[in-house]
């Protein structure tokens, strides 16, 4: 199984993108699906999650990105949408789609609880 990141791009203040997270083999409702974002210098942070259907398929935020991006995924879950929207100028980072069976609850914000890793696209947003 591999994952890969696009609709990453330049973006002013208030706008929106989606990204897209494509998964080349059978990511199921026993994966959970996450997205976490770095910017320069900085660790890699969650923004989102798709839980597995252990947790009940729920989806999880960040607080820095609740009511503004949201996750969703087509009916097969081959691909995995962040759509974020009144983007600001701390959004800016390369955003990682990532994946893995069994994650615990209290490790779904966690990238050390993720197997799998798609290759990033960067996201720029001007003020």
């Amino acid at each position: 199984v591999q994952l890969q990141a696009s609709g990453g791009g330049l973006v002013q203040a208030g706008g929106s993108l989606r990204l897209s997270c494509a998964t080349s083999g059978r990511i199921d409702s026993s994966y959970a699906v996450a997205w976490f974002r770095q910017a320069p210098g900085m660790d890699r942070v969650f923004v989102g999650v798709g839980a597995s259907n252990r947790h009940g398929n729920r989806i999880y935020y960040a607080d820095s990105v609740k009511g503004r991006f949201t996750i969703s995924s087509d009916n097969a879950r081959n691909t995995v949408y962040l759509q974020m929207n009144n983007l600001r100028p701390e959004d800016t980072a390369v955003y990682y789609c990532a994946a893995s069976p069994s994650v615990i609850l209290s490790n779904l914000a966690s990238p050390a609880a993720y197997a799998l890793w798609g290759q990033g696209t960067q996201v720029t947003v001007s003020s």
